[in-house]
């Protein structure tokens, strides 16, 4: 039987809330998320009770009532101290960031914790050294789970549905893939999808089917098609000031170090998987319409994006990281996490 997570997270976001003064070291955080959102739960608080557990109480996280900043400029509050943890979705900057549109490709794979894992030891295994992510520590790199189209009233069966629709993205690859599926993109934070689905600005939007029933879009969605290893994946960072984290001890430095990385890229992934049946049946519920992608409607998908994926490995060469084999190795990884 699954228990109703909901009081638990209520408890955690309050504990955070409610740091003792005599703490020896309270490092501050934000989410662009509700306290309560499971994405603001498995990517802050969770790591927020393990860096206190794996540096003995010396070190607590604080988790601060609202964003400190708006979605898009996350990266820039935590670079220059404004907060010292948050998390931010590298799509909303993606003038910035190239190398971590690995994960974003179409058919990376149908499960938030392994494409997460995957990413998290590609990244360590390439991405790092290319210093996209200059003046910040990042604590750990995750996905959601697979993109899928979801629309509020034209169902979408085939390829050539989706000309001249106005789809909100998430920015990222994604954009990329509107464009070359004849989309019209209309990027925007998650903070606002609700609201332009019901004021009917968009006519659906690309997301993952696990956080639908999280922003309540279940009674606005009516028909989703899923393609088999998902359309996209939004690639998440979870980012520290780099001073902040330089002026610790070598102790403390390491014990955040043990928190962060695959154990909080493998939390978060799970947190998304676990939240898609909830999902499903919220949108069952409100009689939305859920169909698996024809071996057509593929066909035509990969036709069309086939450039996106050589362009991101010119692109990923250019800044010295051999595209192709980082590519090779990040499926072989998710393949590997899929099998457990």
């Amino acid at each position: 039987m699954k228990r109703n997570p909901l009081p638990a997270i209520v408890m955690a976001a309050a504990c955070m809330a409610a740091v003792p003064a005599g703490a020896q070291t309270v490092l501050t955080a934000s989410s662009f998320l509700p306290q309560q959102h499971f994405q603001t739960i498995s990517a802050i608080v969770q790591l927020g009770t393990e860096i206190e557990k794996a540096t003995e109480g010396r070190v607590k996280v604080n988790l601060l009532p609202k964003a400190v900043v708006a979605p898009p400029g996350t990266f820039d509050a935590v670079r220059d101290g404004l907060v010292d943890i948050a998390w931010t979705v590298h799509g909303l900057t993606s003038a910035r960031f190239v190398l971590t549109n690995i994960a974003e490709l179409p058919g990376n794979g149908d499960s938030a914790e392994a494409t997460s894992v995957a990413y998290q030891r590609i990244h360590e295994r390439y991405l790092a050294k290319a210093g996209e992510h200059k003046g910040v520590k990042v604590l750990a790199v995750f996905t959601h789970g697979p993109g899928a189209i979801q629309t509020t009233k034209k169902q979408v069966t085939t390829i050539e549905d989706l000309v001249g629709l106005k789809i909100r993205s998430p920015g990222g690859v994604i954009l990329d893939i509107s464009k070359a599926l004849g989309v019209i993109p209309v990027l925007t934070p998650v903070t606002e999808v609700y609201e332009m689905l019901n004021g009917g600005i968009v006519d659906g939007v690309f997301f993952p089917i696990d956080t639908v029933a999280s922003l309540k879009l279940d009674r606005l969605i009516k028909y989703i098609i899923e393609p088999p290893g998902g359309l996209y994946n939004s690639s998440f960072v979870l980012l520290m000031n780099e001073n902040r984290f330089n002026s610790l001890s070598k102790r403390d430095q390491d014990g955040i170090n043990s928190a962060a990385g695959e154990p909080t890229s493998r939390r978060v992934g799970r947190s998304f998987d676990s939240h898609r049946d909830a999902s499903l049946a919220a949108l069952k519920a409100n009689k939305a319409v859920v169909i698996t992608a024809s071996p057509a409607f593929m066909q035509g998908l990969k036709a069309k994006t086939a450039a996106i994926e050589a362009n991101w490995i010119k692109a990923a060469n250019a800044r010295g990281v051999d595209g192709a084999r980082a590519i090779a190795e990040f499926r072989a990884e998710v393949a590997k996490e899929t099998k457990k």
